[in-house]
């Protein structure tokens, strides 16, 4: 399949929120890592089995996305950071980061309480200080999606206060990540297959 139809059906699949001009910098700085993400996205379909039943410590969501990419050489990743101050070492402990290669931090929030996007956020933040990463990637869910939760009794799980793109773009907005470019894909009803 051609790039072209890919972007094209990326955008119809996803909301999409840029800061910093961070899909240009992918795509012409670091080719192969914005390829990636595009077939992974490309690849992604929001399978009723996926959310039907409780996901445990890590949602089926997640698991796809992960393991697509560790597949092409992308890895969790932690970073050991301090502060030295007049000789004095001070840890400066980050998260670790859900999928990482060559300068390029991906994060996968699906179902967690909405403070993870404040670490996602300052984690990006304070690795680009430290010219540790070039692009923050936060693929996570719209807000619509609920209404398909509701629907098939899993709106509980799946509540206001967790993970979704009504509580993440106030937080970016009000500069979470500061000076880190940031790309933000939100997975959107026309993806969830209900026969699957």
């Amino acid at each position: 399949m051609e790039m072209d139809q890919i972007y094209s059906e990326i955008h119809e699949n996803y909301e999409i929120h840029e800061r910093k001009h961070a899909s240009a910098i992918l795509q012409y700085d670091f080719p192969e890592e914005w390829a990636d993400i595009c077939d992974v996205l490309h690849a992604f379909e929001l399978k009723h089995s996926y959310i039907s039943t409780g996901g445990g410590r890590k949602s089926q969501v997640s698991g796809f996305i992960d393991n697509f990419l560790y597949e092409r050489g992308w890895e969790e990743r932690h970073f050991n950071t301090k502060i030295v101050v007049d000789g004095v070492e001070k840890d400066s402990p980050t998260h670790d980061i859900d999928c990482y290669r060559n300068r390029i931090a991906l994060e996968i929030e699906w179902n967690n309480k909405d403070p993870f996007y404040d670490r996602d956020l300052n984690n990006f933040r304070l690795l680009h200080d430290l010219d540790v990463i070039s692009v923050g990637v936060i693929i996570t869910r719209c807000t619509e999606l609920q209404q398909i939760f509701n629907e098939i009794g899993r709106g509980q799980s799946y509540g206001s206060s967790t993970t979704h793109m009504g509580k993440l773009m106030p937080k970016v907005n009000g500069g979470g990540s500061a000076g880190c470019p940031l790309l933000i894909f939100g997975i959107k009803p026309q993806l969830y297959n209900p026969n699957a």
